[in-house]
């Protein structure tokens, strides 16, 4: 069985046992987090998809971790008018692993 999950104004295909790395949450690790914006729902024969969202389905997932991802450099240059900016970001992330989908 698969579920199609809305988090961080992102779309994830999901199944159980899956560790995924979301937009980071508010939740602690080790921690149960419910997913209730379920864009669809499949499994062997069987489709279901919302009008946005599936009706009485949810996801629920366990918190492995909360971090920061790599080290990215933005730079900006304008040529010829000695302007230069170097700036450095790290996302947070959260890293989940999927225990349950309920249709």
């Amino acid at each position: 069985m698969y579920a199609i999950i809305q988090t961080g104004g992102k779309q994830y295909k999901v199944s159980e046992g899956d560790v995924i790395f979301v937009e980071k949450l508010s939740a602690e690790a080790d921690e149960m987090v419910t997913f209730d914006q379920i864009m669809a729902v499949g499994g062997d024969d069987s489709f279901k998809a919302g009008s946005p969202i599936v009706d009485g389905a949810k996801v629920t997932a366990k918190v492995l971790k909360n971090g920061k991802g790599k080290k990215i450099t933005v730079f900006t240059y304008r040529p010829k008018k000695d302007s230069k900016r170097k700036l450095g970001h790290r996302q947070p992330y959260t890293k989940v692993q999927i225990e349950s989908i309920t249709a």
